[in-house]
């Protein structure tokens, strides 16, 4: 058994949170709200399928995902997080 192996579960099935399918999670890939994949202590991974996992943008997002954890994406419902989310790209134009 390989290091990745121990840590990747593969026989699990997650839940893809681009397009909502069920994937096995050798079909998956991990999404880390926090952008630091690789620190891996206490963390709990997200997942994409491959397909949506191809269609991301992976070029940086200057400060988009600290932005979203700040305005409770996939914590409140969406008009609570429309409306934070809003206010804080508001105050961060409001500083520039």
């Amino acid at each position: 058994m390989s290091i990745r192996d121990r840590f990747s579960n593969s026989e699990d099935d997650v839940t893809c949170i681009g397009c909502g399918a069920t994937v096995p999670r050798s079909e998956a890939r991990e999404y880390d709200k926090h952008g630091d994949r690789w620190s891996r202590d206490g963390k709990r991974f997200e997942y994409l399928c491959k397909p949506c996992y191809r269609e991301c943008c992976h070029q940086p997002r200057d400060e988009l995902e600290s932005t979203l954890v700040d305005a409770s994406a996939g914590e409140v419902d969406r008009d609570g997080f429309l409306r934070r989310y809003f206010e804080i790209v508001a105050e961060s134009a409001a500083d520039e």
